[in-house]
């Protein structure tokens, strides 16, 4: 079983655990510090499996099984916030919290002090400690400045849920429609039928576009049939994933790389 050691952020009540010498937090409270209504679709949406666990924890009201999440968990939950306190609550996790539980430069209980006494091994493992919460620290560090410019570009596509053309994605990338559409065949996403662009069985079910016929009218009076095809908001997404992978970024992240 683990006890739970208590923080406060502006009036809200942060619980803390150590397991297997890690800093693990509430994710409900850190949620609900942020200010997420929805704690728990919010640690759902937006922390990966591997930064939270299910674990016994001893409460003054007695023994009880809550969501807790580590520190890459709590960058990933506030990066994804637009909320007021988001950051001021990584500044307060980062500056104060963090500092205080490693106060010892480790995790260490007044009975760990004792043991590291009497013991040499004991003084062995927590410098190796020491080092891999280090390079923990350098890790997750790392993984708030990578995440950062992919969450601004993720709510610039979330803020909207219309349809969009081609050249208009294409834009977010400095190219014209024309240069998109080639890349993207090349990428191996679509091919050329006729004047239209289709998805290759791939990508057909993947819900990325969304094509309607319409009539449109000749020289000579009649109509032809055009199959118009747009992007979804998913599509748009899914484009900056594969993107992103075959190296080309949206202007908006290459401002963002360019500053740093």
């Amino acid at each position: 079983m683990n006890e739970l050691q208590n923080f406060d952020f502006e009036g809200n009540e942060v619980r803390t655990v150590l397991i297997n010498g890690e800093p693990y937090f509430v994710g409900k409270d850190v949620a609900t510090a942020i200010g997420y209504q929805n704690t728990r679709k919010a640690i759902k949406d937006h922390v990966k499996t591997k930064y939270m666990r299910e674990e016994r924890i001893v409460t003054p009201s007695g023994t009880q099984t809550m969501t807790v999440i580590s520190e890459p968990g709590i960058y990933q939950l506030a990066g994804q916030s637009k909320l007021p306190t988001a950051d001021p609550f990584q500044d307060w996790i980062y500056e104060e919290v963090l500092p205080s539980i490693r106060k010892h430069g480790a995790y260490l209980t007044d009975e760990k002090i004792e043991e590291a006494l009497l013991n040499p091994d004991t003084i062995i493992s927590l410098a190796t400690q020491l080092k891999n919460e280090r390079e923990g620290r350098l890790i997750a560090e790392q993984q708030v400045k990578e995440f950062q410019p992919k969450v601004s570009y993720y709510d610039k596509v979330l803020s909207n849920d219309a349809l969009m053309t081609i050249s208009l994605i294409a834009k977010d990338y400095g190219m014209s429609g024309a240069g998109m559409n080639k890349l993207l065949h090349e990428l191996g996403v679509q091919y050329r039928q006729g004047g239209t662009w289709l998805l290759y069985a791939k990508y057909q079910r993947t819900g990325w576009t969304h094509s309607e016929t319409k009539m449109v009218p000749r020289k000579d009076g009649t109509e032809k049939a055009v199959l118009n095809t747009k992007w979804t908001q998913k599509g748009r997404l899914g484009l900056y994933e594969l993107l992103k992978t075959n190296g080309y970024l949206p202007l908006i992240e290459m401002k963002d790389e360019s500053a740093v």
